[in-house]
């Protein structure tokens, strides 16, 4: 008890004089770490991911976390706060103008089919009809004596959206056989079938072929399904990618956001064969 007192009294004086005590390193608690979550558009997320990890390595302290889903459930979770920024393969609709958009890159919607198929073209009143399921083997359009595989996106893609809209088509007019999710899933999809046809983003898509995917790109309205294409604004479907926030970004987003827009993140725009946006 004696040593006690003793000690409570020397701590006494040293903060009576102004003394401190040092805390060793190894006994310092860091500072929280600040995370970011970024959810929705699957043509976005792998982009996105990419752009968080050299984020990351800039700003120590932070982490972004990414998950994909769809561009509805971006604007669904930017909306509802589950989400600090959302990812949206699309431009805003009239009812979103409580959420703000944030272009990144720009992307076109290519239809694909597998590299052994002959059929070297498509045209608009023919690619309706397979979709509608008016046209079901593939010799109607030049192709061999084979069904044709139509392969959809899935309800809440802004893929099928902005497919729809092009091509003035109905969810309900699409007599699908295989519905997918990703672009990945549609491209593993038409690679696997050889009488398969589906759309994608252009930039997944080349970036798959490029590396060995047997996929071939359809050109559409005389226009080849390429990144410059889509650069130069002659391919007629393409699309902005956007992180969408509700609201004017402050903090850590608006960090994140203003370095994904800067010329820093070009080079990874561009080995995921898409387009920066030069500011």
């Amino acid at each position: 008890m004696k040593n006690t007192g003793f000690i409570i009294l020397v701590l006494t004086v040293l903060a009576a004089i102004g003394w401190t005590v040092s805390t060793p390193d190894a006994f310092r608690i860091d500072p929280a770490v600040e995370k970011l979550t970024l959810t929705g558009s699957s043509t976005i997320a792998p982009l996105a991911a990419e752009i968080g990890k050299r984020f990351e390595m800039l700003h120590p302290g932070a982490r972004i976390d990414v998950q994909s889903g769809g561009s509805s459930r971006g604007i669904g979770d930017a909306r509802t706060g589950l989400a600090d920024i959302g990812l949206a393969s699309r431009a805003l609709k009239a009812d979103e103008s409580d959420l703000l958009a944030h272009t990144i890159a720009l992307d076109g919607i290519a239809l694909i089919i597998n590299q052994i198929n002959p059929v070297p073209a498509l045209g608009r009143k023919q690619i309706v009809e397979i979709f509608t399921g008016k046209i079901n083997n593939w010799r109607d359009v030049g192709g061999t004596d084979a069904p044709i595989t139509v392969v959809n996106k899935a309800e809440g893609r802004s893929t099928l959206e902005l497919f729809l809209q092009f091509f003035g088509l109905q969810s309900t007019d699409v007599k699908s056989h295989v519905i997918i999710g990703d672009n990945q899933q549609g491209i593993k999809t038409v690679a696997g079938n050889a009488n398969a046809i589906g759309y994608v983003s252009i930039g997944s898509a080349a970036y798959e072929a490029e590396h060995g995917a047997p996929i071939k790109l359809l050109p559409l309205d005389d226009a080849e399904a390429t990144i410059d294409n889509v650069r130069n604004g002659s391919f007629p479907l393409s699309r902005p990618l956007n992180l969408v926030t509700h609201g004017k970004p402050y903090g850590l987003a608006e960090s994140f956001i203003e370095f994904a827009q800067s010329d820093q993140v070009h080079d990874l725009i561009e080995a995921q064969y898409f387009v920066p946006i030069f500011r």
